[in-house]
């Protein structure tokens, strides 16, 4: 099965390289190109995508704005985001808007492929070290976090744990080990909070567990 992907960057260079690079994977189809987030969106609803790779600062719409109305699509293609900085207050609000990961822009091609077909095949692109100093940097300054403590209230303590170990960047295999249980348990766990909380991806429950107050930034649990 091919994936296939719109590239949304204002660069004309920029947004032909990338699709000329995805276009060498034999199980890769750029399906279109868009110059702005308005577009990428128009072109979405058209072309029902499965992944957009998205540069989050573009004039007009942005990639922000853009991935918040993809998510209230019919059809959600899976967003990765692309930035020139690491920590950007922009990814941040992106990845929270419901994008399941974020590139640098000086990504090697190798590591390009490897995230589109993590991202198309459902997964968040969670790099733990990356991902958790982006989040600690923003999380605790928003002024209207989108998830209070109270959201909280439909966990079980089993999921509350579970969260938490999420938050602090375990995998999986890890939080089974931690909790000495299965990890096909702790998929369950897993869904059931994805569910609960209304989140797409472990990505928003990692930005959830900080917003919360779960896990204080600099602080663990």
């Amino acid at each position: 099965m091919s994936v296939t992907i719109v590239v949304a960057d204002d660069h004309e260079i920029v947004r032909s390289g990338y699709a000329a690079l995805l276009g060498t994977q034999p199980d890769f189809t750029v399906v279109g190109t868009a110059a702005d987030g308005a577009e990428a969106v128009r072109l979405c609803a058209e072309l029902v995508p499965d992944v957009v790779l998205m540069d989050v600062r573009m004039p007009g719409t942005d990639g922000i704005e853009a991935t918040e109305r993809l998510r209230a699509a019919e059809h959600t293609p899976r967003v990765l985001i692309l930035t020139t900085f690491e920590l950007d207050e922009y990814v941040y609000d992106a990845l929270a808007a419901g994008a399941s990961g974020f590139l640098l822009k000086d990504v090697t091609a190798e590591r390009l492929f490897e995230a589109v077909r993590i991202v198309a095949a459902g997964d968040a692109l969670l790099a733990p070290g990356v991902t958790r100093r982006l989040i600690e940097e923003f999380a605790r300054s928003r002024r209207r976090p989108r998830t209070t403590p109270s959201a909280l209230a439909a966990l079980t303590p089993r999921e509350t744990e579970v969260l938490r170990a999420m938050a602090e960047g375990l995998s999986n295999p890890e939080i089974a080990a931690l909790l000495v249980v299965s990890e096909e348990t702790v998929k369950t766990h897993v869904s059931r909070v994805l569910g609960k909380l209304g989140l797409r991806d472990r990505t928003q429950a990692v930005i959830a567990a900080y917003e919360s107050g779960l896990v204080v930034p600099g602080g663990g649990a």
